[in-house]
């Protein structure tokens, strides 16, 4: 396979922000299963750093991501295409099991695990030259791992019109479909970006975290189930140190000071 250089993958924390930047731009930033490992393990170190309270995800370039890399994907063996598979589908969890909120900044086409990618992250803002596609269909490969966010961030009929096409969403249509968070100029993208993180950054990093977690976690339960989780969270929260201090600086409207 071909080897991953450090420089494939950048990391930048300002403001509490890590700025995680794919840097095969020569490659459209294709997924290797080198890169995917780093991601996730850059991820991992995102996690533990209690000076970051949000991720920007973005790509080099003119391409977000063309998704896997094709080269490593000829005559291999099924153990070396579960690997694959498995690597993928773990960094793409990632994304939603860190603490911290993750932004897409999606500048221009994102297919097939590119796609996934984004649809993996918590919010996403694309330029008006960004397009999403699963279009693994036209070569023989259905893009069942691209599927599994597709389908929980789109319309089922939509997402399937997607992946058994591949014709591609424009990022007004995607906007339009709730795809994404936000469109706006190519000019305007990097600064749309980081006005959304900031704003996710200026409040405490701790209840950001257990905001995220339930979020996620009463997805998948009964109306019922879910309002049982978030009694039991917010009972939670409202005991957190932060939570005391939100409120009495609203009460006393000052500028609340977070622990965390």
């Amino acid at each position: 396979m071909e080897p991953t250089t450090e420089s494939e993958l950048l990391v930048k924390i300002d403001e509490g922000i890590a700025t995680t930047t794919l840097n095969r731009a020569a490659k459209r930033n294709a997924l290797s299963l080198e890169l995917l490992a780093s991601l996730e393990s850059e991820l991992n170190s995102i996690a533990e750093n209690p000076d970051v309270r949000v991720v920007i995800l973005q790509a080099a370039g003119p391409v977000f991501s063309s998704g896997h890399d094709l080269k490593q994907m000829i005559d291999r063996s099924a153990d070396e295409y579960s690997v694959l598979f498995a690597q993928c589908a773990a960094t793409m969890q990632r994304l939603r099991t860190i603490p911290q909120p993750v932004i897409a900044q999606v500048q221009g086409l994102a297919t097939a695990a590119g796609c996934q990618l984004v649809a993996s992250c918590d919010l996403a803002i694309a330029s008006e030259n960004a397009w999403f596609a699963t279009p693994g269909v036209k070569i023989g490969l259905f893009c069942t791992t691209p599927m599994v966010p597709l389908v929980r961030s789109l319309p089922p009929r939509i997402a399937m019109e997607m992946l058994l096409t591949g014709d591609p969403l424009s990022a007004q249509r995607a906007y339009d479909l709730g795809f994404i968070n936000r469109v706006v100029s190519i000019e305007e993208l990097e600064a749309a970006t980081l006005e959304m993180a900031r704003k996710i950054a200026s409040a405490s990093r701790e209840t950001i975290a257990i905001g995220k977690q339930a979020f996620y976690q009463q997805a998948s339960l009964s109306e019922s189930e879910a309002y049982g989780q978030a009694v039991e969270v917010m009972t939670q929260n409202s005991l957190h140190g932060d939570a005391q201090e939100g409120i009495q600086a609203f009460l006393e409207k000052r500028t609340p000071v977070w622990n965390q």
